[in-house]
């Protein structure tokens, strides 16, 4: 690995602005300290400037400009909101003390009863409240939040109305970087009063006001009053049949600013705690199971995604740790970090067949060993330091390391004409994958005196390194020949470098409108050098360079984009519009097997849209659109022959030219706080030029490609720019309470539509893929003690083409799910789960029907039932499987893979919760920083976050 320092340094001053401070004490009418009270201060424009949180005995300071009127919003739990408008002079203001009113009264003989109120709209912001969904004592946070409306979860993640959530923050602080698995599945749902869902936009959108198009899915958790400052966690540790175990500890200390958290994880029954960047190491390979890609077609995902989103394919030893921390040092500077890391050992068998869309009917079979240890270091890191009340700066590092050793084991074959034989292979792999990747963004952030008039600056750096070493040994058989032996080392090494920015001025027009002038210039450079020896027999050692089969090949990617956009905000309307221009050329440079230059030079405009209207408090449109260039991989460009699987040949091309994507997203709906229904319409839309496809090549003969004898019976793969490429996806979610049965009742249903061009033997086939897709999930809110829920997912695919018409087929698959955990006789717990799982209209042998049925009988004991033992089953009746199908434009595939099979456990948990008196309230963050709240009635909400 080559020896990189990546330094970035940024010194960018702003004009000096006098600044004086603003103090005070906040009581309550008996003249008790209202520690935590929280203070928010905005200008005459309604846009928020300042905040702060008061001390243990009341007391609050915060810095504002000289000589301007602001209003300050005071809040307190169980108290009225004040508002105070204030006039700074040159001199730093004393506002003496400040009482609060209580808002609760006590009422003698009277006992109301009503529905606790489950959820509010705040701005473009949905918050439920937490205390109004019950679940039980051991609940995670992502039990509690499978209970809220619209909110799914399974193996792929968290889904809040059909879209994944991407980020998780606790108390509007990152917890865990970008990953929602760490923060769900261990905070638990009792120390949590608010869940809050909302798109966050990237720090310089929030700035700025204007949507760049980079947002994502997030929640904060709020967590309540007297359960946010102490120690709490979980200990725990089991024993099983086949040798399974399970042991972790989840350790939090948190106080009214620093939090930390400590995870800690070691198993053998496929539990993880790892997200993408976790396994880059196994991607880098060009072995392993060799599957190929394409379009879900209801099934898990197989191959390396199979390590992150299908936890129980084949079997998985896992040892990681993470640690995560927030604080504020003084009051200027925030600061959140996490780190991880992660081994894993997975040991998998699974089975391919695809079906080619070819008029000979062209089978391809696959039965895959192999094995994958994997270990990876990442570590990321925020920090905000705001010089002034007009000044601020954002750091946000990452670095992740990784290190995978590969052993694979492929059987292979092809076969045209119902089972009339064309070639077959036997290929074993090792191989040893190392990847370094680091990344900074820096932001700075300037605030005029003239509201709306800001400038900002977002400099992005990357580098990435990839190296793998390692060994193929392939004996192949094809029809018209005796067969060969390849006995191959090969090394690769590449690496990418890339440096952007992001320079934007706004100016207001007015006090509805705004302009935007930005200036994004990119200068990406790559390179990839791959060696392949073959095996010398009479030196009895890989001494025989093999050109065809080796590549050195670098690139240079340079863009220049500079646009213009408006933007106009009027009570219930907000849109803006735009266009950029953009100048780029792609420059590449290969040096063998065949030396050759590339010089490509595009000229682009890039328009974007978005509208938002609130129609009332509960119902709100939101429209965008953008579009965007890629340029293609280094791997995708490289002019080198594949053979890892000889009967599935790969090469790269050189001509391949920069994809033209155009979407569309649409969503309509929202939530209403007094009836607790929830309604949403999702549609999205992508339409795609120069569209990044395969062209497959069946071999009737044999043939030299690019100086590699390829054999009859294989084919060969290459990546072309094709047209047409469109997809459309709708999807709908309605939830609302059912009393008669205490619970939450949520529909959802949704049609896609792909249309994916693709080249067979020199024929263009467009595969026409429709999907949909509906059910239902019921979730208890009966009591603590009685937790169920029953749902039920179906799906209903039909595959077209536009060649072969034979292969067009038809396929179906549902899961129910039933569950309950009840605490009853005074400790004793039972839980249960059921899910059935169908697959019907696959290939012979891959439809399958199964139950899986798993149950545990605990006992807690000790002081607060603190201690619980446990004895659990896992598919008990011995059924579990996993299959699934993908669709691409040149095939279906159909994949059965070996899944964990049943075991019994014995386990013990303590849990602890050590929480201080007195606790403070969580200190509420303003808009700027990713988490909204409403502003007093009558004020315009400052932009930062888009709907729910």
């Amino acid at each position: 690995m080559k020896k990189y320092i990546p330094i970035f340094f940024l010194f960018l001053t702003g004009a000096g602005f006098s600044q004086v401070s603003v103090s005070g004490f906040i009581r309550s009418k008996t003249s008790e300290p209202l520690p935590g009270a929280t203070i928010k201060v905005f200008n005459k424009d309604s846009v928020f400037i300042t905040g702060a949180s008061a001390g243990m005995e009341g007391e609050f300071s915060f810095s504002v400009q000289a000589g301007h009127t602001y209003l300050m919003r005071i809040i307190y739990l169980s108290y009225t909101d004040l508002f105070k408008t204030i006039e700074t002079g040159s001199a730093n203001l004393s506002l003496g003390t400040i009482t609060l009113k209580e808002n609760a009264q006590q009422l003698s003989e009277v006992e109301v009863k009503t529905t606790q109120t489950r959820g509010e709209q705040k701005g473009d912001t949905t918050a439920f409240n937490a205390g109004a969904f019950k679940t039980n004592p051991d609940a995670t946070a992502e039990d509690l939040l499978k209970k809220m409306p619209g909110v799914t979860s399974d193996n792929n993640g968290v889904k809040v109305n059909g879209e994944t959530v991407q980020k998780i923050l606790v108390d509007g602080k990152p917890f865990f970087g970008d990953d929602p698995n760490a923060a769900l599945k261990n905070l638990p749902a009792d120390i949590i009063d608010k869940v809050e869902v909302f798109d966050k936009m990237s720090d310089q959108s929030q700035f700025t006001g204007f949507n760049d198009g980079d947002q994502s899915k997030t929640i904060n958790i709020v967590t309540k009053k007297g359960k946010n400052v102490g120690q709490f966690g979980r200990i725990y540790g089991g024993y099983g049949t086949d040798e399974r175990y399970n042991a972790g500890a989840v350790l939090n200390s948190f106080n009214a600013k620093r939090r930390a958290s400590l995870l800690l994880l070691s198993n053998n029954i496929n539990q993880q705690n790892f997200s993408l960047s976790d396994i880059t190491g196994a991607m880098g390979s060009t072995g392993g199971n060799n599957r190929g890609g394409g379009q879900p077609g209801g099934g898990r995902q197989g191959g390396s995604s199979a390590l992150m989103t299908s936890p129980q394919n084949g079997n998985t030893t896992t040892q990681s740790a993470g640690i995560n921390y927030s604080d504020e040092w003084g009051k200027k500077i925030s600061v959140s970090g996490s780190y991880f890391f992660n081994y894993t050992d997975n040991k998998n068998h699974s089975d391919i067949r695809r079906n080619y869309f070819t008029d000979d009917r062209l089978t391809y079979t696959q039965v895959n060993d192999d094995r994958n240890v994997n270990q990876n270091h990442r570590a990321n890191l925020r920090l905000e330091y705001s010089i002034d009340s007009s000044n601020k700066l954002i750091l946000t590092p990452s670095l992740s390391f990784q290190n995978n050793e590969a052993r694979s084991s492929i059987v292979a074959n092809n076969t045209i004409l119902d089972n009339v034989f064309k070639g077959s292979t036997n290929t074993r792999s090792d191989i040893v994958n190392k990847g370094f990747d680091f990344s900074n963004n820096a932001l700075y952030q300037h605030k005029f005196n003239k509201q709306g008039r800001t400038i900002s600056l977002n400099v992005t750096t990357q580098l990435s390194e990839r190296s793998n070493e390692g060994n193929y040994l392939s004996k192949n058989v094809y029809s018209d020949t005796l067969g060969s032996t390849l006995d191959q080392h090969f090394s690769t090494n590449g690496d990418t470098k890339k440096i952007s920015g992001n320079l934007s001025y706004t100016e207001p027009l007015s006090k509805l409108s705004q302009l935007q002038i930005s200036y994004m210039p990119s200068y990406t450079e790559g390179g990839s050098d791959k060696r392949t020896y073959d095996y010398d027999t009479s030196a009895m050692a890989y001494t025989d360079f093999n050109t065809p089969l080796s590549n050195k090949y670098s690139n240079v990617y340079l863009t220049q984009k500079g646009g213009l956009s408006y933007r106009y905000r009027k009570d219930k309307l907000n849109f803006s519009f735009g266009a950029d221009g953009q100048l780029s050329t792609l420059t590449g440079n290969q040096t063998f097997p065949v030396a050759f230059q590339l010089d490509q030079s595009f000229r682009n405009i890039l328009p974007n849209a978005m509208l938002n209207y609130k129609f009332n408090k509960t119902k709100n449109l939101r429209v965008y659109y953008r579009t965007n260039t890629n340029i293609p991989s280094i791997s995708q460009l490289q002019n080198v022959v594949d053979i890892s699987n000889p009967l599935q040949i790969k090469s790269g091309n050189a001509a391949l030219k920069q994809t033209f994507e155009n979407n569309l997203n649409v969503r309509f709906g929202g939530f209403n706080p007094q009836t607790s229904r929830n309604a949403m319409l999702f549609v999205n839309a992508n339409y795609t030029d120069n569209y990044i496809s395969n062209a497959t090549y069946i071999l009737q003969n044999d043939s030299i490609i690019q100086g590699y004898q390829a054999r009859s019976g294989s084919q060969l793969t290459k990546p072309v720019n094709l047209d047409n490429y469109y997809s459309i996806r709708g999807f709908f979610v309605y939830g609302f309470p059912v009393s008669a049965i205490k619970s939450n009742l949520n529909f959802n249903g949704g049609v896609t539509y792909n249309h994916t061009p693709a080249i067979l033997n020199n024929l263009l086939n467009y595969s026409n893929s429709y999907a949909t897709n509906a059910g239902a999930f019921i979730g208890s809110n009966i009591s603590d003690k009685l937790d169920f829920s029953l749902g039920y997912n179906g799906n209903y695919t039909i595959v077209k083409n536009t060649v072969q018409k034979k292969s067009d087929n038809n396929y179906f698959s549902h899961a129910a799910t039933f569950k309950i955990n009840w605490l009853f006789l005074k400790g004793f717990v039972i839980n249960t789960d059921v899910t059935h799982t169908l697959y019907n209209g696959l290939t012979q042998n891959f439809n399958q029907e199964y139950l899986l049925w798993n149950a545990y009988l605990g006992y807690k004991f000790l002081k607060n039932k603190s201690l619980e033992a446990k004895v659990s089953v896992f598919d008990i009746l011995n059924q579990n499987r996993s299959v699934g199908r993908n669709v691409t434009g040149s095939y279906t595939e159909d994949y059965n893979t070996v899944v964990l099979k049943r075991y019994f456990m014995f386990t013990l948990t303590y849990t602890f919760k050590n929480f201080k008196s007195g606790s403070l309230p969580p200190k509420t963050e303003d808009n700027q920083n990713g988490v909204p709240n409403g502003p007093p009635p009558g004020m315009q909400r400052p932009p930062g976050s888009g709907g729910y």
